[in-house]
C-alpha cells in the first residue's frame, strides 16, 4: 500500500505539503505552535467568535487571533500535526494558508484518482499512508523555537 502513497507523492511534486512547509515556512522567522490533538486525520472547523476565531478539532478548541491563522493551522490539524511553525510576520500567513489549502485540494484529488476502483479498506489504507507520511515529514522538519530570536543590539557605534 505504500506504493500508492509514493505514487501520489510523485504525482503531486512541488505541491507536496511538507515540501512547501520546508521551503516557504521554515526559512522565515517563526514561532512554534503546539496543538493538543490526536495524531490522525481529522476534520477541523473554523468558528468565528467575539474574540477572533476558534479552530475546533474534535473536542479541542484552539484560539486563533485571525481567520488566516485559523486557516493556516487547519491544514496541519487536518493532517494531525501536533507541532508546527507559524510565521511571526502575520502578513505572510494569508498567502501561505491559501497555498497550503490549494496543496491539500490537489492532494485530495490525487488520492481520489489513485484509489478509484479499490476496495474501501484498501482506499482507506492508501489515504492513511499519505497523511501519515506528510505528518512524519513535517515532524522531521520541525517547528523551531517557541519564540523567535530577535537581534537586540542597540549599539550605535562599532568598535
Amino acid at each position: 500500500m505504500m506504493t500508492g502513497a509514493a505514487e501520489i507523492r510523485n504525482a503531486i511534486g512541488e505541491n507536496w505539503i511538507p515540501h512547501i512547509y520546508a521551503d516557504r515556512v521554515r526559512p522565515l522567522r517563526t514561532r512554534a505552535f503546539e496543538m493538543d490533538i490526536a495524531e490522525r486525520e481529522t476534520s477541523p472547523v473554523i468558528m468565528d467568535t467575539l474574540l477572533g476565531c476558534e479552530l475546533k478539532v474534535g473536542r479541542v478548541r484552539l484560539q486563533c487571533p485571525t481567520r488566516p491563522v485559523a486557516r493556516y493551522l487547519a491544514v496541519f490539524a487536518r493532517l494531525g500535526c501536533r507541532k508546527v511553525a507559524v510565521p511571526y510576520d502575520i502578513t505572510r500567513i494569508p498567502e501561505l494558508a491559501e497555498e497550503f489549502e490549494a496543496a491539500w485540494a490537489n492532494t485530495e484529488s490525487q488520492i481520489v484518482s489513485t484509489i478509484a476502483g479499490l476496495s474501501p479498506q484498501a482506499a482507506g489504507r492508501v489515504r492513511a499512508a499519505v497523511v501519515r507520511e506528510m505528518r512524519a515529514e513535517i515532524a522531521k522538519i520541525g517547528s523551531g523555537e517557541i519564540m523567535p530570536l530577535f537581534e537586540t543590539s542597540t549599539k550605535q557605534r562599532k568598535d
